[in-house]
């Protein structure tokens, strides 16, 4: 078993949002001004707009087939330094349809409305799964690698 060994405190931010398009839409704002505070900003160009499209899918998955009413959703992001990884940022997203797994779909129809999202988390993230919470949750997480980490060296 091989173990990630952090080289610095992760910078973490957590929020939890109203289930909705507009709770949806804060949540994009709120990771890049939290990103541009851990000076990841758009000057390390893909990794930084691939976290916003990866932020931007995950929350609308929440609001669209993960919506209870009346609960929110949780945004979770950190930001740490391993020594195999180098940089990695986290995007977590909780939901409260831990009945409702999201799977990849084999193809997506060429003229439909919807049903891409996990298809491009999927191609931008190095890494993404799901995590049942209890009592009937889910958390959607994303990882993408920073190949420039010195967006961490004079982080805040």
């Amino acid at each position: 078993m091989t173990t990630e060994i952090p080289l610095d405190n992760p910078r973490r931010c957590t929020v939890t949002l109203a289930a909705t398009a507009k709770g949806a839409c804060l949540c994009r704002g709120i990771v890049r001004r939290q990103l541009a505070d851990w000076g990841v900003d758009s000057s390390l160009g893909e990794p930084f707009h691939s976290a916003l499209l990866v932020v931007a899918e995950l929350a609308a998955n929440a609001i669209t087939h993960g919506r209870v009413p009346g609960r929110g959703f949780e945004l979770h992001i950190s930001l740490t330094t391993t020594v195999r990884r180098g940089a990695t940022l986290r995007i977590e997203v909780s939901d409260c349809r831990g009945d409702r797994l999201p799977v990849l779909p084999p193809a997506c129809a060429t003229d439909g409305q919807s049903g891409r999202g996990l298809v491009l988390i999927d191609a931008l993230a190095d890494r993404w799964g799901t995590e049942l919470r209890e009592p009937n949750a889910k958390t959607v997480w994303a990882e993408l690698d920073l190949a420039d980490a010195r967006c961490l060296a004079d982080a805040r």
